[in-house]
């Protein structure tokens, strides 16, 4: 499935960084094809604090809080929703978290929504959390938005999977991985499309500094230069009227 097909997109994510992380790319080419992109995210992040970056959690939050705003303006994103939930409580939240999501995708009327796949994508559980309250709002919905899971491949870990390792990028497991021939989405950032999430996932500063200095600009942009969806339909979530294509592109 290309990314002009997509329509209206939703992202709902736990912490400022994880939709840059994930869908910078996605999101700068369906904004230059005109469609509309809202992202949504639960939390500040305000316990993220890492290297210099050691403040309080009013400050971090605040920060963040920029942090995204320029990020999300790098890559051409002009809507945004914060839930208003506390960083590293979202497990404890799941009925409210639930009808936040609810009432976004009946705001938002979404064709495609991306979020974490039932493993939480780095484990954290805050990830996991919202890959529940997103998935339970679709089904309780019955929206006919396709809902998409972020996802790795075979190739990403192979090619980096000893980085990974030596940074810790797994709170738990070794990350999802989903064969090419089943994904739904598949975005290649090369050139200027690359340079423009290396920017987005830059603005935030308080989190991706530490990686950029650890392995390298160029190196940096590499490791995130591709971005995956699976379709929740092939996780064994199902809801009236969505139908998605196993196509890659």
């Amino acid at each position: 499935m290309r990314v002009d097909e997509l329509g209206t997109v939703l992202g709902v994510w736990a912490h400022p960084d994880d939709e840059a992380y994930l869908s910078a790319g996605l999101m700068a080419e369906a904004r230059a094809s005109g469609q509309r992109v809202v992202v949504a995210t639960a939390t500040y992040g305000e316990l993220g604090a890492s290297g210099p970056y050691q403040w309080s959690p009013d400050r971090l939050a605040t920060a963040r809080s920029h942090e995204l705003a320029a990020s999300l303006a790098a890559v051409g994103v002009t809507e945004h929703r914060w839930l208003g939930f506390r960083d590293g409580e979202c497990h404890d939240r799941t009925a409210d978290g639930t009808a936040a999501v609810t009432r976004l995708i009946d705001e938002v009327a979404p064709d495609t929504i991306l979020t974490f796949g039932p493993e939480g994508m780095t484990g954290h559980p805050d990830h996991l959390a919202i890959s529940r309250w997103t998935t339970d709002a679709w089904l309780s919905t019955a929206s006919p938005a396709r809902l998409l899971y972020a996802t790795m491949t075979p190739h990403f870990h192979q090619t980096w999977g000893e980085l990974n390792d030596r940074l810790g990028i797994w709170m738990s497991g070794t990350g999802p991985s989903t064969a090419e021939s089943d994904l739904a989405v598949n975005v290649h950032l090369t050139g200027a499309a690359m340079d423009r999430k290396v920017v987005a996932l830059r603005a935030h500063a308080s989190q991706t500094s530490p990686l950029v200095e650890a392995v390298g600009l160029d190196e940096f942009g590499r490791w995130w230069s591709t971005e995956s969806f699976v379709a929740a339909t092939m996780m064994g979530q199902s809801a009236p009227g969505v139908v998605v294509t196993g196509a890659s592109r």
